[in-house]
This record gives structure tokens, C-alpha cells and sequence, in this order.
């Protein structure tokens, strides 16, 4: 891909309805956007990179909020497709700990519609990092081949390729979701499983290095898997090894999209030259950061912020 984002994040945005109590018996919902893609984006435009957001969405009144709040959070929305169809909608309650309850509604999303034909239309925006993810790849079989086909040609291209397998065991089966890591390791510059969310239905195991090294022995050429509040394990196909202690949060006050905010740090910096160690702990910082607010792009943190939170560890 020719010179265009620093970063390119492809995948679904999603229509968020939060509210502060069991969804039960919620009767006020709060409105904003979230999704991992968004998510991810939203975290690497703040952690210094230029992005594109490729993704489908809805031609109306909520596809127009969602194409402001995308520029707001300082992403390119160039690449954006709007197309006949509803965005995909979510629903989550939060309790004082950060925990969720969610229900979904995305069958048939706007964003399931996004297939290899738009990431052929995208090609001249190149990029140096590209992020993608487990959930875009479950959507619909054109979501899963317009993941296929950007990997390939970010890979082929000399680019990063960042992958994150986020198994929602409510979109996809187990076997379904071994079978993209499995497919797409070769093409991955660094894989980002979480653990044990990912780690054990896909790998067989809770325990963070052995994580690792199975998504090495599939093909990937670094893996950094991520155990929450302890940290992120690091290994590559050199040899090299890391262990980085997880941040304590200033607040937690919902804990959706940390993982993103996580991914979409790491690969911006990355992207711009960063050496590995200090990306993994940017991005262990701007995800600590950003459970502090309510949804996935509800408190993402600036680079400044990030840095002098790392900084006071």
C-alpha cells in the first residue's frame, strides 16, 4: 500500500446504548459509538498516528452522529462507506467494579456488508500498520475475506500487520475462530490474544507464555497477550522475551474497549518507529487510562497523559 495513514483500522462500528443499572430494568439509555474498530482507532489517533477507519455504516440519521463522532475523536472518515442498512446496535449496563452485562443486535448489520471489494477500493490509501480483529472476521463471510485481503496486502506490502482475536463466543464458535488465527498467523506482524478470553478457547491454555508461544507456532512473528490488570507477556520469533507489569488505574468505571485501547496504542506507536517495549507499555498505560470513563471511546487517553502516566508508575 503507497503512502496514505500511519495506522488503518478495518471492522464495524457499533450503535451503543449504555445505561447505569441491570439492563432489566434500565429505563434511560445513554447514546455514543463504540465497537473494537472504533475503539482501536480512536486510541491510535490519540497516541500520535494518522488514521483511516475503513468500515460500513448506515445511511442515516445515526450514520451521520457516528461520521461526526469519528472525526471528533481525530480519524479520517474518507474511507467510510455508507451503504442502505442499520448500524449494528449493543446494549451494556456497568456496575461499580467495571464489569458489563451486553446485548447485541448486529445481525445483518450496515457493517457486515464490508467485504474484499472495499479494501481493493482502499489500496491507495496505504498504511504502515494495519489493525484488524477476531470480531470483524466472525461478522460475515466478506467481512472475514476483507480481512483476509488486507493482511495479505499490508503483509506483502512491508507493513504491520496487527491482529487481535477478540473471541466473542456469542458471534462465533470456537473452532470457527482457531481457524482465522491459524489462517492468518503467517501474515501477522504481532498478535494480540487476551488472556484467558482468548487464550483458552483458542489455544488450549490460561497460562500467558505458553499462549504465546502457540500463536508463534502458528506463523505469527510476535505475540504480546494480554492478562488484564497483571500485565502483557511478549514474545517474537527472534527470541526476543518480555514481561510488563499491568498500570493501576486512576478509576475504574467501565473496563469495554481496554483491550482495544490497548491494541490501537501499541500499533500506532509501532507505526511511527517506536521500539516494542515501549509501545507494549504506552499501551499498557492508555489502557489503564481508559477505564475511567463509561464506553469504549468514552476516556481515551492523550499521548501526553499516556506518557506521564507510565512515567508515575
Amino acid at each position: 500500500m503507497s503512502e496514505g495513514f500511519d495506522v488503518l483500522v478495518v471492522g464495524e462500528v457499533l450503535v451503543e446504548l449504555s445505561a447505569p443499572e441491570p439492563l432489566r430494568s434500565a429505563r434511560s439509555f445513554e447514546l455514543s459509538f463504540s465497537g473494537d474498530a472504533l475503539n482501536a482507532a480512536a486510541a491510535a489517533a490519540a497516541a500520535g498516528a494518522s488514521v483511516g477507519l475503513l468500515a460500513c455504516i448506515g445511511d442515516d440519521e445515526l450514520g451521520d452522529a457516528l461520521v461526526d463522532r469519528v472525526r471528533e475523536l481525530g480519524i479520517d472518515p474518507s474511507l467510510l462507506r455508507r451503504v442502505h442498512g442499520q448500524n449494528g446496535v449493543y446494549f451494556v449496563s456497568h456496575d461499580s467494579e467495571g464489569d458489563r452485562q451486553f446485548v447485541y443486535a448486529r445481525s445483518g448489520s450496515a457493517g457486515s456488508l464490508l467485504g474484499p471489494g472495499d479494501v481493493d477500493a482502499a489500496a491507495g490509501s496505504q498504511c504502515s500498520a494495519l489493525v484488524a480483529s477476531g470480531v470483524t472476521h466472525a461478522l460475515s463471510p466478506s467481512c472475514a475475506a476483507a480481512v483476509e485481503r488486507a493482511a495479505q496486502l499490508v503483509h506483502d506490502s512491508g507493513g504491520i500487520v496487527v491482529y487481535d482475536p477478540n473471541f466473542r463466543p456469542r458471534l462465533t464458535e470456537p473452532p470457527a475462530a482457531r481457524k482465522a488465527l491459524a489462517s492468518l498467523a503467517p501474515l501477522v506482524s504481532l498478535a494480540t490474544p487476551s488472556s484467558p478470553g482468548d487464550t483458552v478457547p483458542l489455544l488450549g491454555t490460561d497460562d500467558a507464555a505458553a499462549a504465546a508461544q502457540a500463536c508463534l507456532d502458528l506463523g505469527a512473528a510476535a505475540v504480546a497477550v494480554t492478562c488484564g490488570a497483571q500485565g502483557v507477556v511478549y514474545a517474537d520469533s527472534g527470541g526476543t522475551e518480555l514481561t510488563l507489569d499491568g498500570l493501576r488505574p486512576p478509576a475504574i468505571v467501565d473496563a469495554t474497549g481496554a483491550g482495544d485501547v490497548f491494541t490501537g496504542t501499541v500499533a500506532a506507536r509501532l507505526a511511527v518507529g517506536d521500539e516494542i517495549e515501549e509501545a507494549l507499555g504506552l499501551g499498557l498505560a492508555a489502557s489503564s487510562l481508559s477505564i475511567r470513563g463509561r464506553g469504549g471511546a468514552g476516556a481515551i487517553p492523550t499521548l501526553l497523559e499516556t506518557r506521564l502516566h507510565r512515567a508515575a508508575r
